[in-house]
């Protein structure tokens, strides 16, 4: 069985809480593209967690975790997160965590360049994390990184960023008028960095295959969602890598993977982290009501999300993106405390009421059209069947499901592991 968990908006859906519940029934579980950008909140019998890089399923014993050719490596970020979980008592060894040889490292100077470039947008900023994500992928289909094996082999690792280094100190100086890197400043980072994860390094396309021989499970695990996905998102408000669980056998080195099942994960309302156009957006009291309810503030920045009601047009749409089998629909026990739940259920765009999700640069002039259902104002954080949620809830969710078109088999109450409902 192989299995992608994807987001289907705006990414912050909550799948590194749905990863981690199905772990139970994987052998392998495979980050697939993206990097420290963004974060993955889970929260288990272990502690709390906001996870970065570490693919979720970090926390089940037995289960072999992979950092795929497609994601952007980035060492310090890493270490520093192994370093946290650990001491909280999650054992992370070269047995249960493996970063494949061909995933690119995201080096010093891209966290530079995405502040300087952000700064030169000023107002037409993209709303980066300023983790160096978009220079990474940059440099990447340039040819211009170095890959994590290239730590297993000295000589050839000096060679090539020797070469790298001089071409980049040219942007450095010239186009942003900012400091230059020297050779010893990329050796104090490779033996700060870059040697505390060699032994966590191999050919992780071999692992896979083996395991797939052996007809063991593979999980593989997305980053953000489909609206921000590079070439199927709100361009150019995404991200920089492809998000879709189309390109997961690719990036995991897994090419010729065919995935069984696509679980999409939804939020029960909308939140978003940055910028671009964002239909569905509350402001003001409406908005920090639900934004204090649901906890919403970046698991990376700790920055206020955007938030509002469910989106179904984009919903819609990110499930055709994903290909999506099934949802994992999570936080439905914030809305509690409403007494009507709101509902973006089209779009009106130049005086026409629309359900297709428009092309990016549409997307501004879009307006939300609401309708609303009733609430079911009590607590079901305990509930553990589908039917003794509240009807109210239940029909919210079977609105949601209609309309989507995708059959939503796993209903979340709560934060913690068993916080969930399973429909038959």
């Amino acid at each position: 069985m192989i299995t992608a968990i994807v987001g289907i908006n705006w990414g912050d859906e909550g799948k590194g809480r749905m990863v981690d519940l199905l772990t139970e029934q994987y052998d392998v579980v495979v980050r697939y593209q993206g990097g420290g950008n963004a974060g993955h909140t889970v929260v288990n019998d272990q502690g709390k967690f906001a996870l970065h890089l570490l693919p979720s399923g970090i926390f089940r014993k037995g289960v072999v975790n992979i950092l795929g050719n497609g994601v952007a490596l980035d060492c310090e970020s890493l270490w520093t997160e192994i370093q946290d979980v650990t001491g909280k008592g999650v054992s992370i060894t070269p047995e249960n965590l493996k970063i494949s040889d061909r995933a690119s490292l995201l080096l010093p100077w891209h966290r530079d360049l995405d502040s300087l470039e952000e700064a030169r947008l000023a107002d037409k900023k993209y709303g980066s994390t300023k983790q160096g994500i978009a220079p990474f992928y940059s440099d990447k289909y340039q040819k211009k990184t170095v890959m994590a094996g290239e730590l297993l082999y000295p000589a050839k690792l000096w060679e090539r960023l020797e070469g790298i280094l001089e071409w980049k100190n040219l942007t450095l100086e010239r186009v942003y008028g900012a400091k230059p890197y020297t050779m010893e400043d990329l050796r104090r980072w490779v033996e700060d960095f870059g040697e505390k994860i060699k032994p966590f390094i191999c050919d992780t396309g071999a692992v896979l295959r083996k395991a797939q021989a052996e007809g063991k499970s593979i999980l593989f695990e997305a980053q953000l969602g489909s609206l921000r996905d590079l070439d199927y998102g709100i361009y150019p408000y995404t991200t920089s890598s492809n998000a879709i669980a189309a390109y997961a056998p690719v990036g995991s080195g897994l090419p010729s993977a065919r995935i069984d099942s696509v679980v999409g994960v939804v939020k029960a309302y909308s939140s978003c982290v940055g910028e671009g156009p964002f239909t569905c957006e509350w402001f003001g009291e409406e908005a920090e009501k639900l934004r204090e309810a649901g906890n919403e503030y970046g698991a990376k920045t700790g920055r206020p999300r955007r938030v509002g009601p469910i989106d179904i047009v984009a919903t819609r749409y990110g499930v055709q993106c994903q290909g999506a089998t099934a949802i994992a629909l999570t936080k439905l026990d914030v809305l509690s405390y409403l007494d009507e739940i709101p509902i973006c259920a089209r779009y009106e765009l130049d005086g026409e009421e629309i359900d297709y999700f428009p092309f990016p640069s549409l997307l501004a002039d879009a307006k939300p059209v609401m309708t609303s259902m009733p609430g079911w104002k009590c607590d079901i954080s305990g509930v553990r069947r589908w039917e003794d949620l509240p009807k109210a809830a239940r029909d919210y969710v079977e609105y949601v499901e209609k309309e989507i078109g995708c059959p939503i088999q796993y209903v979340s109450v709560g934060p913690e592991r068993d916080a969930y409902i399973e429909r038959a």
